[in-house]
């Protein structure tokens, strides 16, 4: 079965999942060759057990998390047979939590409505990233999701340099490049909040993310928020168009996939079909 497909095989049916898992002792989402642990493993083989099926039914996600970053709302999909599905559909979800470990949850499984890819389907994802600036450091109950930064950090001055960033752009600068995949993406939203607690939190929301991206657009903005850098400089490297060695790549556990956006049932295979053009800016040279 090819899940990255927005058409169903005859006999299958395709089924959402509603996930969230804590990325600390994952080395990502995905499937890896030398079998490393994944989310993506440890679901898949979960469910082969549950439903006693011989054959490994593989999901197709919303957003592939790296190696310790955590999600609370992500979103997949697996096609199965209709008769496995119609046997085991009413105790899965239980018997799935039985047989998940505890850093990794599955909240809901409904059969997907027509045109649904998890992936291709999504219109937006939205993560969060935590840091603190407090001078001793993290609360030791929060470690595992929120950055200690060791230097105060000026919220308004970060917010100011997120406005050059928002908007539809190629974010070559703040991506780690992927052979024949672009790095155009419409930031929707970058913005940073004080919460009461201390926490600094951005939300960070796009219409998909390459690859680093996230952690390096944080990474330029602490600089900015801690004095390093002035308020032109993340907008002025993403202009440059290339890696700039001084954006750093913030660790990866103080970031959460908080969720994922879809359009309305009618236009999710529009929206598919959309998702798998490739880009190109406005005025962007073509091709011969």
């Amino acid at each position: 079965m090819d899940g990255v497909s927005d058409e169903v095989a005859d006999g299958f049916v395709r089924v959402r999942l509603d996930l969230s898992y804590d990325g600390k002792d994952f080395s990502g989402w995905a499937k890896q060759a030398r079998g490393q642990r994944t989310v993506q493993g440890e679901i898949e083989d979960a469910l082969r057990t549950v439903t006693r099926s011989t054959e490994t039914y593989e999901l197709t996600v919303a957003g592939r998390t790296d190696a310790g970053v955590h999600a609370r709302g992500q979103v997949a999909h697996v096609d199965l047979p209709a008769a496995l599905w119609e046997e085991h559909r009413e105790k899965l979800l239980r018997r799935l939590a039985g047989r998940l470990a505890h850093d990794v949850r599955i909240w809901s499984l409904e059969e997907a409505p027509a045109g649904f890819n998890a992936r291709f389907s999504a219109i937006w994802r939205r993560y969060a990233y935590r840091v603190t600036d407090h001078p001793g450091g993290v609360d030791p109950l929060l470690r595992g999701h929120v950055l200690w930064h060791d230097w105060t950090l000026d919220m308004d001055a970060m917010n100011a340099a997120a406005e050059h960033l928002v908007g539809e752009h190629d974010f070559a600068a703040y991506c780690k490049k992927r052979e024949g995949a672009t790095t155009i993406r419409t930031l929707q939203e970058l913005r940073w909040e004080r919460r009461s607690d201390g926490i600094l939190e951005a939300t960070v929301k796009a219409d998909a993310f390459c690859h680093n991206m996230v952690r390096s657009l944080v990474g330029a903005l602490l600089f900015v928020g801690d004095g390093h850098r002035p308020v032109e400089w993340p907008g002025k490297v993403l202009a440059a168009g290339v890696r700039d060695s001084a954006v750093h790549v913030v660790r990866p556990h103080g970031l959460t996939l908080e969720e994922v956006g879809y359009p309305a049932d009618e236009l999710l295979a529009a929206r598919s079909r959309e998702a798998r053009n490739k880009r190109s800016l406005p005025g962007s040279a073509g091709c011969c």
